[in-house]
């Protein structure tokens, strides 16, 4: 399912939310160095830019010690049994908490999430005001990660993308506007249709299989060692799901709800 867009009108033009899209789409584009494809492994920039800014839960686990790419492709870290030497110069590993969060693996990536945090995002915003959004939306970031690096603490693989960020905005706008409703593009095998459905289905949907793809990632042998970070996803939305009331403002959402038809 693709959202298209929802029915909750905005009172003010989201800056916020614009400026992390161009952000992580200036990332991508002109510091990834990515293309049109889904990631380039070809690419040595990209590939060591993942390595380097790519937020590691090892790294993190295991302050101080380092990972980077060896022959063959796989990644080593200090510390291991077995690995011998020290890794070359990196940055810092908090900066890695941050610089993951407007990384993505490729275009599809960088779309998906672009798309569902400019239509769930712009009314998130509006209930708290730029500032609040804007530590809203890195506090949901660092939440995802923590999750992640819970869940598997050793795994050697970068984690990035902007999607635990965008989760903690998708769990603020479930408390927000459980009413409201999504303009959403519905794939059935080899078919689309486009239907109106509730915001309350279409996220329960969403979080709904978040948690069963997880479930399935930790009961494989490679469970937290690569793939998809669903964890990180299901962390930053609980985290919004926790932390909205704290944010949003109750002046400015029951305003939202009274233009939406919603009181």
């Amino acid at each position: 399912m693709f959202p298209l867009r929802d029915n909750i009108p905005t009172d003010r033009f989201p800056v916020v939310t614009l400026a992390l899209i161009i952000a992580n789409v200036l990332m991508y584009f002109f510091f990834q160095k990515g293309g049109i494809s889904l990631g380039d492994p070809s690419n040595a920039d990209f590939t060591q830019n993942l390595i380097d800014y790519g937020s590691i839960p090892y790294e993190i686990t295991h302050p101080g010690d380092h990972c980077e790419l060896v022959q063959g492709g796989a990644i080593a870290c200090e510390g291991q049994p077995g690995v011998t030497g020290t890794a070359a110069p990196q940055p810092a590993t908090w900066l890695t908490l941050f610089t993951s969060m407007f990384m993505h693996g490729g275009l599809l990536h960088l779309g998906g999430n672009m798309l569902f945090l400019w239509i769930f995002g712009n009314n998130v915003e509006d209930s708290m005001g730029p500032v609040k959004f804007v530590v809203f939306y890195v506090l949901g970031g660092l939440a995802a990660t923590a999750l992640q690096v819970a869940v598997g603490p050793n795994a050697m693989v970068p984690s990035i993308g902007a999607s635990g960020a965008v989760a903690a905005v998708l769990g603020g706008y479930l408390l927000l506007f459980p009413r409201a409703r999504v303009v959403t593009l519905v794939f059935i095998i080899f078919f689309f249709t486009i239907l109106e459905i509730p915001a309350l289905l279409f996220l329960f949907i969403w979080i709904g299989q978040q948690a069963i793809f997880g479930y399935l990632d930790l009961v494989q042998p490679a469970g937290g060692e690569g793939g998809v970070a669903y964890f990180a996803h299901i962390g930053g939305f609980a985290f919004g799901l926790a932390a909205i009331r704290l944010f949003a403002s109750e002046r400015r959402h029951r305003r939202q709800l009274e233009r939406a038809g919603m009181r």
